[in-house]
């Protein structure tokens, strides 16, 4: 048995993407910038795609942009917001995703002044600390929806709204929380959103710019994607993108499963769930199993062909405590001792029981683990 639990990392591709690739390789695969009939089926495919996403967030066509992922995404909208307006103030949170912290630390060094919101134990930002944050000279902030190792879901529509009173511009990245939560474009400027996060292709992402905001790209070249993200669009993954948005994602299924394996990890001594129960992602859980070492824990259940991780997929070659899990107060030793586990609507119950039993048995011989 193979039990693939790191779904927040990337995501199996659905059998209706898998049976698209090989549709659009035959059928559609020509320059949608060509003039010729070809390129023009093509032009088609990819303008239908682009109402497809418009529709799941209440947008409008024009104001999806593609992209190659959710860092660019995120990347053009601090740009493009940026280029804007003289204001040189930024407010976000300590748990964005590395693209948000480390564009706001090379900001930084570009003059701006940058607020980092804390959380609390829980992962929540304080509505009241943003609000106390924001001043004349503020030209952005950014909170992501939902957080990629913990699975908190911050209030956006109170942030959205608070941002929409004082006239600042609101990007959102919804990397992990798109299909999973509704999400409206109502008060917000931006929203970044990546396709392997929903069962579609890497190498394909969107962003969300409220018409009017500038369009500043990253790089120059031809008129592709209204000159905003130059270069020959990927046809391929972005059709493919559209077609996972079509499937209904499960959502009260896989929170079942979720709640069913934490009450049953949490029985292990020494478990504790990270982050809130109440407002986290459906499929995520954060978990921590005092003396242990998680590095340890995950290679050891790769060897059983369970496939879990200890953080962010960007950070895991860093082998250090998860800024996360520090933010929401975990000292070094107590966040080396944390797993992430992410389900799919194609998790089963039995792959639960299977990895329940696993690290049961895993975390009950930490001692002899840490011998090897």
């Amino acid at each position: 048995m193979q039990v693939y639990l790191d779904n927040a990392a990337t995501t199996k591709p659905a059998q209706e993407i898998i049976r698209k690739i090989l549709s659009l390789l035959n059928e559609n695969w020509a320059n949608p910038s060509s003039s010729h009939k070809k390129g023009e089926q093509a032009r088609q495919s990819l303008e239908q795609a682009r109402k497809v996403i418009a529709n799941a967030i209440h947008a409008s066509p024009e104001e999806i942009y593609f992209t190659s992922g959710g860092t660019e995404a995120n990347n053009l909208a601090f740009h493009s917001i940026l280029s804007g307006t003289k204001k040189k103030h930024i407010i976000t949170s300590c748990i964005e995703h590395a693209s948000i912290l480390n564009l706001c630390n090379y900001l930084e060094k570009q003059g701006y002044e940058i607020t980092y919101l804390p959380v609390d134990k829980q992962g929540f930002i304080s509505i009241q600390a943003l609000k106390s944050a924001l001043k004349k000279s503020t030209a952005l902030v950014s909170i992501m929806h939902a957080n990629n190792e913990i699975g908190t879901v911050q209030d956006i529509k109170t942030i959205s709204r608070l941002c929409q009173q004082a006239k600042v511009p609101f990007h959102t990245d919804a990397v992990q929380s798109f299909k999973k939560i509704s999400i409206s474009t109502k008060g917000i400027t931006a929203i970044s959103l990546s396709a392997h996060k929903v069962h579609a292709l890497k190498g394909t992402g969107a962003l969300y710019l409220k018409k009017g905001t500038p369009l500043y790209p990253l790089f120059f070249g031809g008129a592709q994607e209204n000159t905003l993200r130059p270069g020959t669009e990927n046809t391929l993954g972005i059709s493919c993108f559209a077609e996972a948005v079509k499937i209904k994602y499960p959502f009260e299924k896989v929170q079942k499963l979720r709640d069913y394996m934490i009450k049953e990890l949490l029985k292990i001594p020494g478990a504790k769930l990270n982050g809130s129960k109440e407002k986290r992602l459906c499929n995520n859980m954060n978990m921590h199993f005092e003396g242990s070492n998680a590095e340890l824990l995950m290679k050891h259940l790769s060897e059983k062909n369970i496939f879990v991780s200890t953080g962010s997929a960007c950070d895991s070659q860093k082998q250090q405590a998860s800024h996360v899990l520090k933010a929401i107060g975990l000292s070094d030793k107590q966040a080396q001792a944390s797993l992430r586990i992410t389900l799919s609507p194609y998790t089963t119950k039995r792959e639960i029981d299977y990895t329940v039993r696993n690290i049961k048995y895993l975390v009950s011989i930490t001692e002899k683990l840490q011998l090897f």
